[in-house]
């Protein structure tokens, strides 16, 4: 893992597409904001869980519209 401090106003960029600024400073808040291709999945992540498994909640339901014959684990 790679670890930089930045001030309010700077920013990161990562590859030629991406790029993360610190918007604000307050407390022990940091407001970020992160530019990026549409394609790019941006997911906090206390919700990586969650949306893993509303995943595997629609590929069960996709499976059973079509009548899949395999498990989905």
């Amino acid at each position: 893992m790679l670890v930089l401090s930045r001030k309010a106003d700077q920013h990161i960029v990562i590859a030629d597409d991406i790029v993360v600024s610190v918007i604000r400073i307050a407390g022990n808040r940091v407001q970020i904001g992160i530019e990026a291709p549409e394609s790019v999945r941006i997911l906090r992540g206390e919700l990586e869980l969650f949306d893993d498994e509303s995943q595997l909640v629609l590929q069960n339901d996709r499976c059973r519209e079509h009548e899949c014959h395999e498990p989905i684990a």
